[in-house]
């Protein structure tokens, strides 16, 4: 990423994201959540929404989750210097609770934007939120962790990589292993001939930021972190 990239990611983040009031998680944030880390990173992480500690630091993966995700990194020599992360909502959602279809509607132009401006070799989805907007599939992350998946974001052909989500390791510590053996094959993707762009699928082009659509009859449909 040349200089010029560098100024338009923190520009975009300046003028765009921080002051965001596209849904109504604005009104209840302390902190609106960009994401941080290396602008011109091959690698980058993609998780659900900031919790209560990412929400007082306006930093992501603060917490309990964001250690364990800096012990992975240190297990394939990488640190948060040498990534992009970010969240799919830049808000935290009140008490935690799951984005709602509506907020992820609101805030996705945002992480495809992002994506467009570090250009990412893999991206690497951390949790169901994640890897279904990315994938545009329907598959649960229990099924596809460890999977990697060429696709096109926009017009950018990156390599799809979802992960069990560090929260969801902290609760359920036998996947624990599952996590640390996914983490084990990044280096490798990392140095792996991209190849030839994947078709585009329509869920993937990179949205026109739109007022937010309601939530249909029944409330959302919860996806979690499984």
């Amino acid at each position: 990423m040349s200089t010029g990239q560098i100024a338009a990611l923190e520009q975009y983040h300046r003028d765009e994201v921080l002051d965001c009031t596209r849904c109504p998680l604005s009104e209840a944030r302390t902190q609106v959540v960009p994401g941080n880390g290396d602008p011109h990173a091959d690698l980058m992480f993609v998780g659900e929404a900031p919790g209560y500690h990412e929400d007082r630091q306006g930093l992501p993966f603060v917490g309990a989750a964001g250690q364990l995700l800096d012990q992975l990194l240190g297990g394939i020599d990488l640190s948060r210097d040498d990534v992009f992360v970010a969240n799919v909502l830049k808000c935290r959602p009140p008490g935690n609770r799951d984005p709602l279809p509506a907020e992820i509607r609101s805030c996705e132009a945002h992480l495809f934007r992002q994506v467009s401006l570090i250009r990412p070799r893999v991206v690497c989805t951390l949790g169901n939120f994640a890897t279904k907007l990315l994938s545009g599939r329907p598959d649960g992350i229990t099924r596809v962790h460890g999977r990697e998946l060429p696709i096109r974001l926009g017009e950018l052909p990156v390599l799809l990589y979802p992960l069990f989500h560090p929260a969801a390791v902290l609760r359920a510590g036998a996947l624990r292993s599952a996590l640390e053996a996914d983490f084990a094959r990044i280096p490798s993707l990392l140095a792996a001939d991209p190849g030839a762009p994947a078709p585009a699928s329509p869920r993937l082009e990179e949205p026109t930021p739109a007022e937010p659509a309601p939530v249909a009859a029944g409330g959302p449909t919860q996806l979690g972190l499984f």
